[in-house]
């Protein structure tokens, strides 16, 4: 059997890596405030958000992912104490994914910026889902659609890989379910500024 691989890559090519794109996916773009400050964190934004403020994430399990050239340039920040780990690349700034820091829920939601455009539609289908849309930019927001979806298959993720014990073989997290590097907390003033930024 012919495993299909999509690739993983930063801007500049010094982190390089593979995803099993067989398995269940979303597709979806997050016109949430914190996607949009991680943009505008790593000075990102033009690259990675659409006219709106949107982010097109994919989620898909950890265990999919494998790095094979410069996993030592992985980093990582969070937008508070609590939030979600989100993952780049320190040489050129590439944002990777997001994950929770509980290894346990074992999905990622990677960045279209370090994916194959050209090959998106193939391996995690052309149904594209729109979120949050309430703090999308502009006057006219995007019609929210395809939550429901969203919700199951992100459960089936989550449920899946818990049962079968495939969570514990995440490329970013080590053996004790620690991340593989120590998230740099953003402070609160910094994190307002980085949301209202334009």
């Amino acid at each position: 059997m012919v495993i299909s691989m999509h690739p993983i890559q930063c801007q500049c090519g010094a982190v390089k890596g593979k995803l099993d794109s067989i398995g269940t996916n979303n597709r979806l773009i997050c016109y949430c405030t914190d996607c949009r400050a991680f943009a505008h964190f790593l000075g990102k934004a033009p690259y990675v958000l659409d006219e709106q403020g949107g982010t097109e994430i994919v989620q898909v399990a950890q265990q999919r992912l494998f790095f094979y050239q410069g996993e030592d340039l992985l980093s990582a920040v969070r937008l508070s104490e609590k939030g979600m780990i989100r993952w780049y690349a320190t040489c050129c700034g590439t944002p990777i994914g997001n994950t929770m820091a509980n290894r346990t829920a074992s999905f990622i939601g990677l960045i279209h910026s370090c994916l194959d455009r050209q090959k998106m539609d193939k391996d995690f289908g052309a149904k594209v889902a729109i979120l949050n849309t309430d703090t999308a930019l502009g006057h006219r927001k995007p019609k929210q659609r395809g939550l429901l979806g969203v919700i199951v298959r992100f459960i089936w993720i989550l449920v899946a890989n818990r049962v079968n014990g495939r969570y514990k073989k995440s490329p970013l997290f080590n053996s004790s379910g620690l991340p593989r590097v120590t998230p740099k907390i953003l402070g609160a003033e910094e994190v307002e500024n980085l949301k209202s930024a334009v």
